[in-house]
């Protein structure tokens, strides 16, 4: 027998409305697969209905139904994965072990996850001292409890207990399932030029890529993209590479990014609280920084599409949030048939994902003419989706960008009017996210951008 359903949350806007229902089923109790609900007052037409919606909150809460997607789904159709490319462990300067880290995700409802560790893979032999580590005492804790003394290998070395990490190998099988949940090799390639960081991360590796180096940021941007490219096309292996966090140590620019096309994935939200995403008075956000690099970029080629991916860039997992870099801040969706590593690289190529830190989309529909968006409402929401871009003038010039749309509601469409250099979409919920980092952030996501010339 299963014990009552609840969903709960204590999250309100700014207004103090609640932004999720404190109950949005009430369910006395499972037995034999079958929901018995507390109202003993219904007909037969109300037990019909009652029974069809039981079918449904079963395969919810078994697990058919993940997101958005149906029990009744054809095998091969598309369907939207959720999952983060950013992340660490304790085989670089996260404070989890990776086992803990990964169970951490699944649980969560993530279908796909890269450690990306800087300048490392999970692999060969690496212990690491808790003495060295105080933090570690609930790193260590946590994983002993979660996986058992049998599963942690420690010894004493000079007095002081040493933990072996486990390598991707060892512990992937233990929490992959087709159809269910997928680990991609990863790495932070950490790399730095004239005194300032530059870090790209590599999804779905087989090699480790040693930071490149280059005399300028762009140069060094460039030949660790192309490091990465090289293992792809030798090894006929879909990679993934994509820039990490540009106003982290106001390191990467505009000009950086127009001068490496090459760089195809940047991350237009990390929830790192150090990364500056919104910018300062001197510097643009990450989100302007997008809109001046498509511009810049597309007005020589219009091929020349940069994509935006949000990640969580997580380091710490005993915590909810603040200034803490917690898992859960920022995640992509991904349209594909599959949940294969091909599949879902070659999604991301094709621009068929949005980014998230909360807010769901239904469905993306676009075609030569339009660009329709939808949302999937959390009860208590409002949203305002924005279609954003940029319009080519008559004597050559362009102007913007600027908001070409604006509608509150749930659904809009933009007709594209001829003139547009790109197109893409915003959604704003008036909620805040379950881990904010500061008090006026809200629950957002975008979409790629659209070339209505080359649709």
């Amino acid at each position: 027998m299963c014990a009552e359903f609840a969903w709960r949350s204590d999250r309100t806007d700014s207004g103090g409305r609640m932004c999720r229902p404190q109950r949005v089923l009430a369910v006395q109790a499972v037995r034999g697969g079958v929901l018995t609900w507390r109202s003993e007052e219904m007909n037969e037409r109300a037990r019909f209905w009652v029974a069809l919606i039981s079918v449904v909150i079963v395969s919810i809460a078994s697990g058919v139904v993940s997101g958005l997607d149906s029990p009744w789904r054809r095998p091969g159709e598309p369907r939207w994965w959720k999952g983060n490319l950013h992340t660490h462990t304790l085989w670089s300067d996260g404070q989890a072990f990776p086992e803990t880290v990964v169970s951490w995700y699944k649980r969560s409802g993530y279908h796909f996850l890269a450690l990306s560790d800087h300048n490392v893979l999970q692999r060969g032999e690496r212990w690491v001292r808790l003495a060295d580590h105080p933090q570690l005492r609930w790193a260590y804790d946590a994983y002993v409890e979660e996986f058992g003394p049998e599963w942690v290998e420690s010894r004493r070395r000079d007095g002081v207990c040493e933990v072996r990490l486990k390598t991707l190998d060892e512990f992937r099988t233990r929490f992959e399932e087709p159809d269910r949940f997928l680990l991609l090799c990863g790495e932070e390639i950490t790399d730095r030029s004239q005194n300032r960081p530059v870090h790209l991360n590599a999804s779905n590796l087989l090699e480790l890529v040693p930071p490149q180096h280059g005399e300028t940021v762009a140069e060094t941007i460039r030949r660790n993209v192309l490091a990465v490219y090289e293992q792809r096309q030798r090894l006929g292996r879909p990679i993934l590479v994509h820039l990490n966090h540009p106003n982290y140590g106001w390191a990467v620019t505009v000009d950086d990014l127009v001068q490496v096309p090459e760089v195809r994935f940047f991350e237009v939200f990390n929830g790192h609280p150090a990364v500056n995403n919104e910018g300062d008075a001197e510097h643009p956000s990450v989100e302007e920084m997008w809109d001046q690099v498509l511009i810049g970029r597309l007005r020589n080629n219009p091929e020349d599409i940069l994509y935006g991916l949000a990640t969580d860039d997580a380091h710490v997992y005993d915590r909810d949030g603040g200034n803490a870099p917690v898992p859960g801040r920022g995640w992509i969706m991904v349209r594909a048939r599959y949940l294969t590593p091909r599949e879902i690289v070659q999604a991301i190529e094709r621009g068929d994902f949005y980014a998230s830190t909360g807010v769901t989309l239904s469905d993306i529909e676009v075609s030569a003419d339009a660009i329709r968006v939808e949302v999937a409402p959390n009860p208590g929401a409002s949203y305002t989706i924005e279609f954003v871009g940029a319009r080519k003038m008559a004597d050559g010039g362009i102007s913007g960008p600027e908001v070409l749309k604006r509608v509150t509601g749930t659904e809009a469409t933009y007709e594209f009017q001829g003139d547009e250099l790109y197109v893409r979409c915003r959604v704003r919920s008036d909620c805040p996210p379950a881990r904010p980092i500061s008090a006026g952030d809200r629950e957002m996501a975008w979409t790629q951008p659209v070339v209505p010339s080359v649709q």
